[in-house]
C-alpha cells in the first residue's frame, strides 16, 4: 500500500551493547585509594623503596654536567675591554650617539651597546663594518690603532 512515504524493511537491533572499562593506569594504580583497596580486598601489594628516596642527592645529575662540560665549551669569549674602550672612544669623537653608529653600519642599536659594555660575542663582519665606520683597528695586535678610511 503506498502512502506517499518510502516503504522499505525496517529492522531493529536488538541486541545488547557492552560497555567495558579500559585496563586502569599505572598512576590510578599507584594512589593511596588503590593501594588500601587492594589491602582490604586481598590482592598482592608489592611496595619498593627508591634508593635515594628522602635525601636530596641527585646522582645521576653529576655525571650529565661531567659530560656537557667536557663536550661544550663552558663560556663563549666575549668582547674584550679594551676593544669596548676603543669604540667607545672612536664613537665619542666623532660625535655620535650608539643609534648613529648603528643606522652606519646597518645593525640594531642594541648591538653596538651590547658591543660597548662587552656583552656580545664579537662576530668579525660587525666588527669589520665597525672599523670601516670609526676608522680604528679593532682586531689584530694594533687594536685602537688609526685605521686607513677607505680599507675593507
Amino acid at each position: 500500500m503506498p502512502t506517499g512515504r518510502m516503504s522499505a524493511n525496517i529492522t531493529q537491533d536488538w541486541e545488547p551493547v557492552v560497555l567495558r572499562r579500559g585496563k586502569p593506569k599505572a598512576a590510578d594504580l599507584k594512589s593511596a585509594k588503590a593501594v588500601n583497596q587492594a589491602l582490604r580486598s586481598g590482592a598482592p601489594v608489592e611496595t619498593v623503596r627508591k634508593a635515594a628516596a628522602g635525601t636530596n642527592k641527585k646522582a645521576a645529575e653529576a655525571p650529565a654536567r661531567k659530560l656537557d662540560e667536557t663536550t661544550e665549551p663552558a663560556a663563549l669569549d666575549r668582547v674584550a675591554g679594551e676593544v669596548r674602550a676603543v669604540i667607545q672612544k672612536a664613537r665619542v669623537a666623532k660625535g655620535w650617539s650608539q643609534a648613529e653608529l648603528a643606522k652606519r653600519i646597518n645593525e640594531r642599536a642594541q648591538v653596538v651597546q651590547e658591543y660597548e659594555s662587552g656583552k656580545a660575542v664579537p662576530v668579525q663582519a660587525v666588527l669589520a663594518k665597525m672599523e670601516r665606520a670609526l676608522e680604528v683597528k679593532l682586531r689584530g695586535k694594533a687594536v685602537g690603532a688609526p685605521a686607513p678610511a677607505g680599507s675593507k
